[in-house]
């Protein structure tokens, strides 16, 4: 089911609402359970049962970690088990196919069946927050859950369920059962609901149509204006989802961290990672690349750690090279940039720094696009070298320029600026619910017309 739907705005989210706030308290919980495993199952009513088992089965290794813990005990067998266990099931159902399809081309494996696996929606944002859970507990970041269905309210949490952010346990352990909603928590959640609605409806869909458009156009001009399409498209894509998340969390109670803050504003591919996607960032960070010995431990032991780490961020996007040259492209940018670049980039004027970085994730999007490797080269030919386009794509051009003027505007923290100096202003405090209103309208309106809906990242 699709935030940007008409079922779940005018059915699926009032009925929850309804049910959650005329439910006692001790009751919202399992409520929360119940509609968000209903609002995974239906998608995929199948997978529900996996999500089921995963649940229990850390549920399990969390309290098995606990009890070892509390009788002085090594619990590290435990969670080295916990964390096989998760990945295993993440690696059969993303990663199957790919690894039987690589064996078949050595000789010895050229009779292997491909194994025809269909990918759970979502199950690497679940399975990296149910893993989350048993590595805190074995921290002591956070509490055992020793109540299941907390447990399962937690990795099943229907705003953030399908696509982000991944929510780690430690972060919000105490809002599971002590949060408290508030009548100013539930305004501001609409507000932030709305303009992630209005980030994925009214922009990010008319730039992915654009994409679509271009690719069908011969020509540099073409290239790179669908190339800026697609960057446009999956900023405004995932922060819009992710600020649809945080705003149904907040509607409920809850505060999620942050995931986008401006990243096509940065003056390194360094800064760019900082602003992106950070909740998968922070995971990889605290949970593989300060495991591994971070920067503690030299230079060498340093890069080994960031190409480890960012081969992995391609992997966990999916179960194909295009991902893992993508991780290992931006691993070799951000190691060039800690060895020498950084400091070199300082001395220059910042517009040199925001060309390159833009220009760096302009290409790296070009790479995580392209699934085929060969169609990925063509398109870097049109890109550098020179050719003439058509009159039809000329025009496509023209005609779209004025979205991807706002679009591009959208993208800068300046409209923030502005207000935020003035947010208890009655102006902006008013013109706040004026422009959630004239959202709700545009947006419902939008999705009366449109064919071209799709959350990129529903696939990984």
């Amino acid at each position: 089911m699709l935030f940007s739907s008409n079922v779940f705005l005018f059915a699926y989210l009032p009925i929850v609402l309804l049910l959650y706030f005329i439910s006692p308290r001790v009751l919202r919980n399992p409520v929360l359970l119940v509609v968000s495993l209903f609002f995974y199952g239906w998608g995929e009513p199948v997978y529900t049962l996996l999500m089921v088992a995963t649940i229990i089965m850390d549920y399990i290794f969390g309290y098995w970690i606990h009890l070892r813990k509390a009788a002085g005990k090594s619990a590290k067998l435990v969670l080295a088990l916990g964390v096989a266990a998760n990945l295993l099931i993440l690696g059969y159902f993303k990663y199957a196919g790919f690894i039987v399809t690589q064996l078949k081309l050595l000789p010895m494996f050229a009779e292997l069946a491909v194994p025809e696996v269909s990918l759970p929606i979502g199950i690497s944002f679940y399975v990296f927050q149910s893993m989350s859970y048993i590595i805190d507990v074995y921290r002591d970041d956070a509490p055992v859950q020793r109540n299941p269905l907390t447990l399962g309210t937690y990795v099943t949490l229907f705003p953030q369920l399908i696509a982000g952010p991944i929510v780690r346990y430690g972060d919000v352990a105490e809002q599971m059962e002590g949060r408290r909603e508030s009548v100013s928590k539930f305004a501001s959640g609409v507000v932030l609901f709305l303009v992630g609605l209005g980030k994925k409806v009214l922009l990010a869909n008319p730039m992915g149509n654009l994409w679509m458009l271009l690719q069908e156009e011969p020509g540099t001009a073409a290239a790179w204006m669908g190339i800026v399409a697609y960057a446009l498209q999956i900023y405004f894509d995932f922060s819009g989802y992710s600020d649809m998340a945080r705003g149904l969390g907040r509607m409920l109670g809850f505060e999620f961290l942050e995931n986008f803050n401006y990243p096509y504003i940065s003056k390194t591919v360094t800064e760019f990672w900082r602003r992106w996607h950070m909740s998968l960032g922070i995971w990889f960070r605290e949970y593989v690349y300060i495991p591994l010995g971070g920067n503690r431990k030299g230079k060498t032991r340093q890069i080994l750690n960031l190409l480890a780490v960012w081969a992995l961020t391609g992997l966990w996007h999916g179960a194909s090279w295009n991902f893992v040259l993508w991780g290992l492209y931006y691993a070799v940018l951000l190691i060039v940039e800690k060895l020498f670049l950084l400091e070199r980039l300082k001395k220059l004027p910042a517009a040199v720094g925001h060309v390159y970085t833009l220009l760096a994730v302009l290409l790296g999007w070009a790479l995580f696009y392209f699934e085929d490797l060969g169609a990925l080269g063509g398109f870097l030919t049109q890109l550098f070298v020179p050719a003439g386009g058509t009159v039809h794509g000329t025009n496509l051009m023209l005609a779209f320029a004025p979205m991807v003027l706002v679009s591009a505007f959208a993208a800068t923290p300046m409209a923030k600026s502005f207000l935020e100096p003035r947010k208890d202003s009655g102006a902006v405090r008013w013109g706040s619910v004026a422009l959630a209103a004239v959202l709700m309208a545009l947006c419902v309106a939008a999705l009366a017309s449109q064919s071209y809906n799709p959350f990129i990242y529903f696939k990984f």
